[in-house]
């Protein structure tokens, strides 16, 4: 049976060039999310295959298969994910928490225990129970770093609202200044008589612009 190729992960957050939007995130805490699933559902097929189940054993790997395509695309990202973005995860992946160090060894666990229950070796059944063991530890690292995950998002929205609101506040100023130069328009196209009426339409349709942009500023005020 062949063996899987060891992951290669880097150890070092990515530069981000552009800022990460909702739909990113969104798809970084289903994935992290994913991982939790799928690291029980692999635990519990292993134990299946151990008891007989013949045909758990190709569920365990597919489970396996994810939770491994799930944590390399989170770590190293790809053509839609970053990545490692931000410094929270730098240190729970290679930092204090050791989730990378953990979670790799959970996978490697996971490899050598499905190999050992499938081929009927000896020591399958004590993989499993080590494999078991480190079922609530490793679910508490996941736990963890989808937080983090979580928590990088809610912050995002933040500061995409807080930006909006400075750019309305930017619009509002803009709007206000088109307002006094068509409310000046129409005094200079009054005073000019019949020689202004063209000014006078060039000043109405300001007048309408600035209607219009109010009417977007509270739209945006209200999504933000």
């Amino acid at each position: 049976m062949l063996m899987t190729e060891p992951i290669k992960m880097a150890g070092k957050a990515h530069d981000v060039d552009v800022p990460l939007s909702g739909e990113v995130f969104g798809a970084l805490i289903n994935l992290s999310g994913r991982r939790r699933f799928t690291s029980q559902r692999l635990v519990l097929y292993t134990l299946l295959v151990l008891h007989g189940d013949a045909a758990a054993a190709a569920v365990a790997r597919e489970a396996l298969g994810l939770f491994r395509t799930a944590h390399i695309a989170l770590v190293n990202g790809d053509s839609k994910l970053p990545g490692i973005f931000c410094p929270e995860l730098q240190d729970a992946y290679f930092g204090s928490l050791g989730g990378d160090r953990k979670i790799l060894g959970f996978i490697a666990l996971a490899e050598r225990t499905l190999f050992a229950v499938e081929q009927g070796k000896r020591d399958g059944a004590g993989l499993v129970a080590e494999l078991v063991c480190m079922t609530t530890p490793i679910l508490a690292v996941l736990n963890q770093i989808t937080t983090i995950y979580e928590e990088q998002s809610k912050r995002h929205s933040l500061l995409m609202k807080k930006q909006l609101r400075g750019v309305i506040t930017d619009i509002e100023t803009i709007a206000k200044q088109a307002k006094m130069v068509a409310f000046n328009a129409r005094i200079v196209a009054a005073r000019a008589g019949h020689a202004g009426r063209e000014f006078a339409v060039v000043a109405g349709v300001l007048s309408n612009i600035t209607g219009e942009i109010d009417d977007m500023v509270k739209a945006a005020l209200s999504a933000a």
